[in-house]
């Protein structure tokens, strides 16, 4: 048996219309579900005792989905931001036709980056780093050359 492909990336968030937002309103990914779940399937499955969730899945333009998670059941404030060098699920990369643009967008809309999309160490995409509402390392990246 073998990984047949990628579902989704699944971010708990504590304020789903922010990171609508961000992922739907700024980013464009388009919402394909959204719903509410607090069966006994999902506390088992999620190992969480009386959760109560809820769920939008986005996808982008090939398919590949996120998952914005909040456990209505369970409230908790937004941890501290990890470091890009820290060890762990660390963040989301998601390609674009045009870095220079939506980056000029972002920025418009208070979206902080490390740098200015900048030309990857072996030349063939342009990428940066921002973080989204909840924290998450988000990378954006276009490729330059197939």
């Amino acid at each position: 048996m073998a990984i047949k492909a990628i579902r989704h990336t699944g971010i708990v968030v504590s304020d789903m219309q922010a990171s609508l937002r961000f992922y739907r309103d700024l980013l464009g990914m388009e919402v394909w579900a959204d719903f509410k779940d607090d069966s006994q399937m999902v506390q088992d499955v999620t190992g969480v005792a009386g959760a109560n969730l809820w769920m939008i899945k986005l996808k982008a333009a090939d398919g590949v989905s996120i998952e914005l998670l909040q456990y209505l059941s369970h409230p908790q404030p937004v941890p501290l931001p990890r470091q890009a060098c820290d060890v762990g699920c660390n963040h989301v990369a998601l390609q674009v036709d045009d870095l220079d643009a939506l980056h000029e967008k972002l920025v418009a809309e208070g979206i902080e980056f490390n740098v200015a999309p900048t030309i990857s160490s072996e030349g063939f995409a342009k990428i940066t780093y921002c973080r989204d509402p909840e924290g998450v390392l988000v990378e954006l990246v276009e490729i330059l050359t197939q």
